[in-house]
């Protein structure tokens, strides 16, 4: 009898690789459609808000929005984009930022932007901040921002 008990752990052991194989794809394809270059943070002294920039890239084959932005490093973190009218510039928050099929977008200056407030502990520049991006697909991303001043953008 204690012989059939390692082939039947193996049998359920090599069941359970193959279902797990079967889902595997499902789940990374969502994560390998987005990704992340140039991710960084502008630091401002005091307790100033700062500002995230990134480049968003989408390789799959339908648009894709980020829909949420969470940080352990910030106690607070929006969606914002810089909106002209003539002379005069405001911020307002966004709900979602979409990012094109086989395309790309830019969180830069001078439109849409993180907007991070009450940092939870001592950042400067020089660390290394992570931002949780949350899309539409599924796709959740762990990213780390360089933390510059702003002569080093």
């Amino acid at each position: 009898m204690t012989k059939k008990l390692p082939s039947l752990a193996a049998a359920l052991g090599g069941a359970l690789a193959c279902a797990c194989a079967m889902l595997a794809p499902a789940a990374h394809a969502a994560d390998k459609a987005i990704s992340v270059q140039n991710a960084w943070v502008r630091w401002l002294p005091g307790n100033l808000p700062a500002a995230g920039y990134l480049t968003l890239r989408n390789d799959g084959d339908k648009n894709v929005d980020l829909v949420d932005v969470d940080s352990d490093d910030y106690g607070s973190v929006m969606l914002h984009q810089t909106i002209s009218n003539g002379s005069t510039q405001k911020m307002v928050m966004v709900d979602k930022l979409t990012v094109p099929a086989h395309g790309s977008v830019s969180v830069a200056p001078g439109g849409y932007h993180l907007m991070l407030e009450e940092p939870k502990h001592k950042i400067a520049p020089g660390d290394t901040v992570h931002i949780k991006l949350e899309f539409s697909n599924g796709a959740t991303l762990d990213t780390p921002f360089a933390v510059k001043t702003p002569a080093q953008q």
